[in-house]
C-alpha cells in the first residue's frame, strides 16, 4: 500500500488537504474447507489474506457520502437521509447497505468522502464484497465517533452480513465477514457459524504454501444459484425434522442420522444438497484436527473430497473450477486442491510443496489454458490480520 499515492489520488477527487484523512483496511479471505456450511449453521475454516481493501476516509460538513474506487474512477454520491435510493447501483450498494444498517443499529454517522483501493480480485470467490463491507463499517463508525475508538469486530461482521441480506439481496452466511473482521496473521479460524464460537488455529505448514488460482470467470451470487442452494437446504431440513424434530439447522444432523433418515427426502437433488452439507461439516472437524497434529496429507485428502462433493452433490463448481482442480491434482508436490468460495467461477485453493511452486503454476496454467481457452491468475498469498485502522 502506497499511502502517499493514495492520499494524492484522494485529494485529486475530493480536494482539500490530507490532514483529516484516515485509513482503514480489511482483507479478503480464503476458505480452506467448509463450503456452503455457514448458512446452514455449520463449521468453516477460513483464513484472512494479505490481499485487502483499503479505504481512505475524511468527514464532510454535510450528510453526503461520496465514494470512488481507484480502478473505476467514477464518483458515486448518496445522502445519509435517503440511502435506499442507492439500491440499484452497480458499484457502491455494498457500502450504502452497510451505512444503512449502521444507522438502524444506532451508530451516529457523518457525511464523508471515501476512496477505495481494492486488491481483492472482484467476483473471484475471495470475498471482495466482505472486505469492502467490513472496511466501510470500520471507516464509518470511526468517523462518526470523531476519534479513534475500540470497535467490536464481531458486531461489524454481523452488520455487514445483514447489509448484504437486506440491501444487496444475497442471503450469505457469516463466514466471509467474520474472517475479514477477525483474521489473525499465520492462523486460520475454526468458526462455529451457529454460535460464533471460534478458535485461531496456527497454520504450521513448513515447506508448504497456499496457492490460489483464479479462473478469471467472474460470477455474481445474486444472479447465480446461491439463494437457490440455500432454499434447497431449508427444504431438506424441514423434511428431516419429521424424524429429527430437535434439529434447528443442518449442522444438527449427524452423518449417522442422515444415513438413517436421508431417504425421507424424495427429491434426489435436495437429498444431494443436504448430503454435501452434513459430510462437509464432518470434513471441517477432521481437517482442524489434522492440521493441529501436522497431518497435511490427510488435510489435503479432505480438501479433495470437499471439491468432489461440491462438484457432484452441490453442483457449484463448473468446468473452469473443475479444470483448475484437475490440473492441480496432476502435479507432483500438490497435497490437495479444491474450489473456494461460493463457486460458479472464482478461485481454487491448493496446498503446494514449495519446491513444486514454479512447476505447479507453469503446468496448471498450461493445462487450464488448453482446457478453457484463457489464462488463470495465480497468487501465493500470506495469511494476514483482519480489519483495522492503518493510521489515525
Amino acid at each position: 500500500m502506497d499511502k502517499s499515492a493514495l492520499k494524492s489520488e484522494f485529494l485529486g477527487y475530493f480536494g482539500g488537504n490530507a490532514s483529516g484523512i484516515r485509513i482503514f483496511t480489511s482483507p479478503g479471505r480464503v476458505n480452506l474447507i467448509g463450503e456452503h456450511t455457514d448458512y446452514n449453521g455449520g463449521f468453516v475454516f477460513p483464513a484472512a489474506l494479505t490481499l485487502a481493501t483499503t479505504v481512505l476516509a475524511r468527514p464532510r460538513a454535510d450528510r453526503k457520502l461520496r465514494l470512488v474506487a481507484t480502478d473505476l474512477k467514477i464518483v458515486v454520491e448518496a445522502d445519509l437521509e435517503d440511502l435506499q435510493a442507492g439500491r440499484g447501483l452497480k458499484w457502491g450498494n455494498y457500502q450504502l447497505g452497510v451505512a444503512d444498517e449502521l444507522q438502524k443499529a444506532g451508530y451516529p454517522l457523518v457525511g464523508c468522502d471515501l476512496l477505495y483501493d481494492d486488491k481483492v480480485p472482484l467476483a473471484s470467490g475471495l470475498s471482495s464484497s466482505a472486505a469492502i463491507e467490513v472496511a466501510t463499517a470500520y471507516a464509518l463508525v470511526s468517523l462518526g465517533a470523531g476519534k479513534p475508538i475500540a470497535i467490536d469486530p464481531v458486531k461489524m461482521a454481523k452488520i455487514s452480513q445483514t447489509a448484504e441480506h437486506n440491501f444487496v439481496g444475497v442471503m450469505c452466511g457469516i463466514m466471509d465477514q467474520f474472517a475479514s473482521a477477525m483474521g489473525k496473521k499465520d492462523h486460520a479460524i475454526f468458526l462455529d457459524c451457529r454460535t460464533l464460537d471460534y478458535e485461531w488455529v496456527p497454520l504450521v505448514m513448513e515447506g508448504v504454501s497456499i496457492v490460489i488460482a483464479n479462473t478469471n470467470k467472474k460470477r455474481s451470487l445474486g444472479e447465480g444459484k446461491y439463494n437457490e442452494r440455500r432454499s434447497e437446504c431449508e427444504q431438506g431440513l424441514e423434511i428431516l425434522k419429521q424424524a429429527l424434530p430437535a434439529a434447528t439447522c443442518l449442522r444438527d444432523v449427524t452423518a449417522a442420522e442422515f444415513e438413517e433418515h436421508g431417504q425421507l427426502i424424495a427429491d434426489p437433488v435436495v437429498r444431494n444438497r443436504v448430503a454435501h452439507v452434513v459430510y462437509e461439516d464432518d470434513r471441517v472437524l477432521r481437517s482442524v484436527e489434522a492440521l493441529k497434529s501436522g497431518d497435511l496429507v490427510l488435510f489435503g485428502q479432505l480438501m479433495n473430497q470437499s471439491h468432489d462433493s461440491l462438484r457432484d452433490l452441490y453442483e457449484v463448481t463448473g468446468k473452469e473450477l473443475d479444470a483448475l482442480v484437475d490440473a492441480f491434482r496432476k502435479v507432483d508436490g500438490v497435497i490437495g486442491a479444491r474450489m473456494t468460495g461460493a463457486g460458479f467461477g472464482g478461485c481454487a485453493v491448493a496446498l503446494v510443496r514449495n519446491e513444486a511452486l514454479e512447476a505447479c503454476e507453469r503446468e496448471v496454467g498450461a493445462a487450464y489454458r488448453a482446457a478453457i481457452g484463457h489464462d488463470a491468475t495465480f497468487y501465493v498469498s500470506d495469511v494476514g490480520d483482519g480489519a483495522r485502522e492503518v493510521t489515525a
